[in-house]
């Protein structure tokens, strides 16, 4: 029998308990973007991009949260473009998981010779399961609470709006606008655990200090109900257009170093360490988060990572 600290409940109490359940959270988001907002384009017509981001989140930690992400996108014509996503979330070894299937939908609109505004559409289904085989707390052992396994799925839409102006971009998404509850009063025991609508607002530039480097900032606002607003702040170098590396900031949480490299013609494989400043820091050892994208270019026409505002 698995035997959790007392710490490791708390992580698991704080989103059944506290009104509101947090959707994962990201430091290198300018590369996952598609995932948090389906108004996201590219507008590469012939290329399908596609990627996967895997988070260990609080290491050292015994349960903390893991997510691991797929993403795919592609434009269909000059003012349509599609996607996908899966989103699979697991806290406390298998305690509670919630995986998200979800299509996308963009529709681009043209301002001008230089700039577009797309206005999306998410849909899918989400699954939460828990599991607390195994769980034993001294304290808290005979808790009814953890008693039964639960395991529901229900629909969710989202949506959003994506500018992009030559070296900027910016937009505004709420990607699950449902609100559902996760756990309901059962046999007198009352248990929240919801789905509370998340805001993003994302906004970003690439300066070209010259022709070999370009200094790319960006930033990322969170807000859900009942929860403090999560704030990011990251700069980025990127040189040659194949090596990029920065910093970030997330405003009373933790400080971020990321790197990423083009790895041959269309894939990119990237790195970023975060250290915790909060409190969790004298429990965590950081958190870690991987990816790798590919540009599959399917008429030759040998570009994207020009045009999409994660690399321009």
């Amino acid at each position: 029998m698995k035997k959790y600290s007392l710490y490791l409940l708390l992580l698991l109490l704080i989103p059944f308990l506290g009104m509101s359940q947090q959707d994962p959270q990201y430091t290198q988001y300018m590369y996952n973007m598609s995932v948090i907002n389906p108004a996201y384009t590219t507008n590469d017509i012939g290329l399908i991009n596609f990627g996967t981001l895997y988070r260990s989140q609080w290491n050292s930690v015994v349960g903390a949260p893991k997510t691991l992400t797929f993403f795919a996108h592609a434009a269909l014509s000059e003012k349509i473009e599609t996607g996908i996503s899966f989103i699979s979330d697991d806290i406390g070894d298998g305690a509670a998981k919630e995986n998200n299937i979800y299509a996308d939908f963009a529709y681009s609109l043209k301002l001008n010779e230089k700039s577009d505004l797309s206005l999306g559409l998410k849909a899918g289904i989400t699954n939460y399961a828990t599991n607390f085989n195994g769980f034993r707390l001294p304290e808290l052992q005979d808790d009814a609470a953890f008693d039964d396994h639960i395991n529901s799925t229900f629909p969710n839409i989202g949506i959003g709006a994506f500018y992009h102006k030559d070296k900027f971009y910016s937009g505004i998404s709420i990607p699950n606008l449902l609100h559902s509850n996760h756990i309901d009063n059962k046999d007198g025991i009352s248990t929240i655990g919801s789905e509370e609508a998340h805001i993003f607002i994302t906004a970003g530039y690439v300066y070209e200090l010259n022709p070999s480097i370009k200094i790319k900032p960006s930033t990322l606002l969170k807000a859900v109900n009942n929860t403090p607003l999560s704030v990011d702040f990251s700069v980025n170098a990127l040189f040659n257009d194949k090596l990029e590396a920065g910093l970030a900031y997330r405003l009373d949480d933790a400080v971020s170093a990321m790197f990423n490299i083009q790895i041959l013609s269309g894939v990119r494989a990237g790195y970023a360490y975060d250290y915790t400043l909060s409190n969790l820091g004298e429990f965590s050892s950081g958190s870690h988060e991987i990816f790798i994208l590919f540009n599959l270019d399917l008429l030759g026409l040998k570009k994207g990572y020009d045009k999409s505002p994660r690399f321009y």
